[in-house]
Formats: C-alpha cells, sequence, structure tokens
C-alpha cells in the first residue's frame, strides 16, 4: 500500500500544479457540456464543433490534449487520435485561423515614462522594482513572483537571481540571471534594493501584497497581479494599457534588445529561449522597420 501511494505521489508530483489545474478545469467543461468518459470520436468531435465559435482554436488544442491524456492514463482507446477528430480541428482552424493574440512590448521609453510617474510609497516602491526586475530578467509572471529573497546573490555587476523553476523548467534544474546595475536613471539593482528595506524581511518571497494602509503582507504576489499592476501604472502615466499584460515586459526586453542590436544568442541567455526559432516572432516584429522595403522608396 505504501509502494502504490508513492507511486500515486510522484505521478502527481510530474505535473506542475498550474497544469494539473488546467486538466481539471478542461476535463470538468467537457462533462458538464454533456461529455462522458471515455469518449468517442463522434462525441469529441461534437463537442469540439460545439465551441468553434466561443473558443480559440489554442484553447480547443488544450481541451484535447487533456481528453487524450486521461484516456492515456485509463488505459482507453484514444478518440483525439480518430480521423473525425482531426478532420474536425483542422476545419476549425481553416475557418477561424491559428494566429495568436501577442501582448503587446513594453518597450524602453514607455518603461521609463510609467517609471517617471510613480510614487515614493511603498507600493510604488515595490512596483518599481517589479516592474524593472520583470523587465530587465525578461521573466515570465509566473517566474517574477515566484522569486524569493533566498534566490538574491549580490556580485560587483549587480545581482544574480537564482531561478528555481520556471514553466520550461519542470524539473527544478534552475537557471541564474544577471541583473546589471543599470547607467540610466531608472536602476533596477537600485530599486530593488530601495523596496527590500521596505520589505524588511529575511526570508520569503520579493513581491508580496501592499495593503491600502501602505501595510506589506506576509504572502506572496499572485502571477495575475503583475498585469493588473502594470496596466494601473500604465494609466496613471498617460499610456493606453489595451494590450498590455505581464508578458509585455518579457516581450519588451526581447524587443528592444533586438532593436538594439543584442546578438539573438545573448538575448535567449537571458529570457531562457531554447533556440532562435523561439525568438522567430520577436525577431520579425523588431525588424519591421530595418531596411523597410518601402521606407527605402517613399
Amino acid at each position: 500500500m505504501i509502494a502504490i501511494e508513492a507511486v500515486e505521489h510522484f505521478i502527481r508530483e510530474s505535473l506542475s500544479e498550474n497544469t494539473r489545474k488546467a486538466y481539471r478545469s478542461d476535463l470538468e467543461h467537457f462533462l458538464d457540456w454533456g461529455g462522458e468518459l471515455p469518449a468517442s470520436g463522434d462525441l469529441v468531435a461534437s463537442y469540439l464543433a460545439d465551441h468553434a465559435e466561443a473558443l480559440a482554436p489554442s484553447s480547443l488544442a488544450r481541451r484535447m490534449a487533456t481528453l487524450s491524456k486521461v484516456h492515456q492514463a485509463n488505459a482507453w482507446p484514444n478518440p483525439c487520435r480518430s480521423e473525425i477528430v482531426r478532420a474536425t480541428m483542422r476545419g476549425i482552424k481553416r475557418v477561424k485561423g491559428t494566429a495568436q493574440v501577442q501582448a503587446r512590448p513594453l518597450l524602453r521609453k514607455d518603461l521609463f515614462t510609467l517609471l517617471d510617474a510613480l510614487g515614493d510609497d511603498p507600493c510604488g516602491k515595490r512596483d518599481r522594482a517589479l516592474l524593472l526586475i520583470g523587465w530587465a530578467g525578461g521573466f515570465r509572471s509566473s517566474e517574477l513572483v515566484g522569486l524569493d529573497l533566498a534566490d538574491i546573490e549580490e556580485v560587483r555587476e549587480g545581482l544574480v537571481l537564482h531561478l528555481r523553476r520556471s514553466k520550461t523548467d519542470q524539473m527544478g534544474q534552475g537557471r541564474k540571471i544577471g541583473i546589471p546595475i543599470g547607467r540610466a536613471r531608472h536602476c533596477p539593482v537600485a530599486a530593488l534594493s530601495v523596496w527590500l528595506g521596505v520589505l524588511s524581511a529575511d526570508n520569503g518571497p520579493i513581491f508580496r501584497p501592499v495593503d491600502r494602509h501602505s501595510n506589506v503582507q506576509p504572502d506572496r504576489l499572485r502571477s495575475d497581479a503583475v498585469s493588473n499592476i502594470l496596466r494601473k501604472r500604465l494609466t496613471n502615466a498617460g499610456i493606453d494599457p489595451d494590450g498590455y499584460s505581464g508578458h509585455s515586459l518579457r516581450a519588451g526586453l526581447i524587443t528592444s534588445a533586438i532593436k538594439a542590436g543584442v546578438p539573438a544568442y545573448k538575448v535567449r541567455a537571458q529570457t531562457g529561449h531554447g533556440s532562435d526559432q523561439m525568438l522567430s516572432r520577436y525577431l520579425r516584429d523588431a525588424g519591421l522597420f530595418d531596411c523597410n522595403a518601402a521606407g527605402a522608396l517613399l
């Protein structure tokens, strides 16, 4: 019995908590619609067709992946491999297209405009550090709020932040990100130092909620708080927040670095992308006006 419980424990831990939540949510959505397990190919195809208007192709593909996992885990015939399901999905993609809505990158100029508008209250000091560290490190929102005080290493050039786990590193091999001392009016190292002075803690999360009385709370900021903070601060700085999200910090560093001529391999070293192909959309967007064919003629 103990051995079986241990196996079940490690099977659960083979997936991140966010992935498990996504699987549960997808499965509940399918069952609430009227689905049943094990499912037939016809049933899954009907489910996809019924939700083709409401859900993006990427969301439907994720639900297919969930159903596929459930069937594989129970050694049931996998309906997602049937031709009727594959053909239905191909048709949905052809009708709706597969282009994903991308977060608008927060470029350096707008980042500094936003930072100039921040106050010096505890919330302003936290947000200055959060946005600068998130931008300079090219962090995903989950990575940024997941940082602990124990992950900070001070070096002569600035800081080394130890990223223990990330979306693409579920095994916890870890990665080091260098945050250099800034040469401009906004320095991520200095901003974090100021926030840590407000935080006055020896352990636990770096970025925490601040209540309306400027009291710092002990728990960790949620991932979606990064997007909310960014959009609020953009609005306060007179910048339209439409299209911006927590991913805009990461996209902003990548796009700004590429436009500044930083080699792709150095960008990948900061962001953790596995290949230049993963950066391809940023490379394409950043270079839209470089040696532009129309620009040479008009």
